[in-house]
């Protein structure tokens, strides 16, 4: 199913614009900051090479806070990042790149409601590609849309060649299953790459699991990903293994205690057992760790 461009930008008032970042991206790092400097060479920016799918990533992440900040502000966010992230000559470039972004987005929006009025199937998702992609050729280059859109193209004409064979009633289960295959092979190596990467990762997890079973150390672990991946990402994982325990740990504590007060409180009115269990709540997590606890409660 189609899923490019999720982002879009609704007429939002002007004020506050020089707020921080959103809460929802508190304790996150920018989506592409660190890939700014690639090689896909911006006009006009003789300072180096830029990478046009970091860039989109980096707006994206910002753009996704639309509605909790006012537009502005979150294109000055942004504005900010590219002076930090590039060299002067870049970063101007790359501020156009985003008015133009920005303007593709509000009349996205636009497109998305002339055809949320249709019903649903291959023939409409089809119409509703090809007209973004119609869109897109009046804001962006060929080499820009390429970088900034292309994985994605290819996963949604992947994803629609398979929808219309599956709904195709002039094909037989052979007929289709031959035709599948057909799609397969005609995969393009880097979306074959994105999507076989998750299964990769659990494999490799299980593995993980297994040497963990054995006996194995987090230093074998360590090893085990670093030979698998490399340094750097058997180290993130490695991190993640650890805040994993940690709420693991703040979680078993939590259960606990909340068996406890509502043992203690058994007769007691449900609005107090409630404020207690509130209390505790409050005491050991955020808000947003808050909305999670419901999945560890009977």
């Amino acid at each position: 199913m189609p899923t490019s461009d999720a982002v879009v930008l609704l007429p939002v008032p002007v004020e506050n614009s020089s707020a921080g970042p959103a809460a929802s991206l508190h304790g996150t790092v920018p989506d592409g900051a660190a890939s700014l400097r690639g090689f896909n060479a911006l006009p006009g920016a003789s300072s180096g090479g830029l990478a046009y799918g970091a860039l989109r990533r980096l707006f994206d992440y910002y753009l996704s806070t639309v509605g909790e900040l006012p537009v502005e502000g979150i294109a000055q966010q942004i504005r900010s990042e590219l002076d930090k992230s590039l060299a002067p000559e870049q970063a101007e470039a790359a501020k156009r790149l985003l008015l133009r972004y920005m303007d593709f987005k509000r009349e996205l929006f636009a497109l998305e409601q002339q055809f949320a009025k249709q019903a649903a199937g291959p023939h409409s998702l089809r119409q509703r590609f090809e007209g973004m992609q119609a869109l897109r050729a009046r804001f962006f280059n060929a080499e820009e849309e390429h970088a900034m859109f292309g994985l994605e193209d290819a996963a949604d004409l992947d994803a629609l060649a398979r929808l219309e064979i599956a709904n195709n009633p002039a094909l037989d289960s052979v007929q289709k299953k031959a035709q599948l295959a057909a799609v397969d092979a005609a995969m393009p190596p880097a979306l074959r790459a994105d999507r076989d990467a998750p299964r990769a990762l659990i494999h490799l997890e299980e593995k993980a699991q297994t040497l963990r079973a054995q006996g194995g150390s987090e230093d074998d672990v360590y090893r085990l990903r670093a030979q698998a991946l490399d340094a750097s990402a058997a180290a993130r994982l490695a991190e993640v293994d650890r805040e994993e325990l940690a709420w693991k740990a703040r979680i078993d504590r939590y259960v606990a205690e909340r068996t406890q007060v509502l043992k203690t409180l058994e007769n007691a009115p449900a609005s107090e057992r409630a404020a207690a269990l509130e209390r505790i709540q409050q005491d050991q997590f955020s808000e947003l760790e808050r909305k999670r606890l419901v999945a560890y409660e009977p």
